[in-house]
């Protein structure tokens, strides 16, 4: 029997990397978020600052969300 390792990411220097293929497929639904929420800031506002103020906050809490399952599952 060999031991199976339930940790899906590995923390190297304050970041995760994954561990696992369940951690390397839990970065599919991240990246489609941050593309979709840029896709549909540029479709409706286009390049203006509008825009800007929905992508950052968008990305910058898509990132807190995907640390913290990273954290939760290392």
């Amino acid at each position: 029997m060999s031991k199976t390792n339930k940790k899906w990411f590995k923390k190297v220097r304050g970041s995760y990397i994954p561990n696992t293929w369940q951690g390397l497929f839990s970065y599919f639904p991240y990246v489609l978020y941050l593309v979709l929420a840029y896709y549909y800031s540029m479709v409706y506002y286009g390049y203006s600052l509008t825009s800007l103020f929905i992508i950052v906050p968008n990305w910058v809490a898509a990132v807190a969300v995907m640390t913290w399952v990273a954290s939760k599952r290392s």
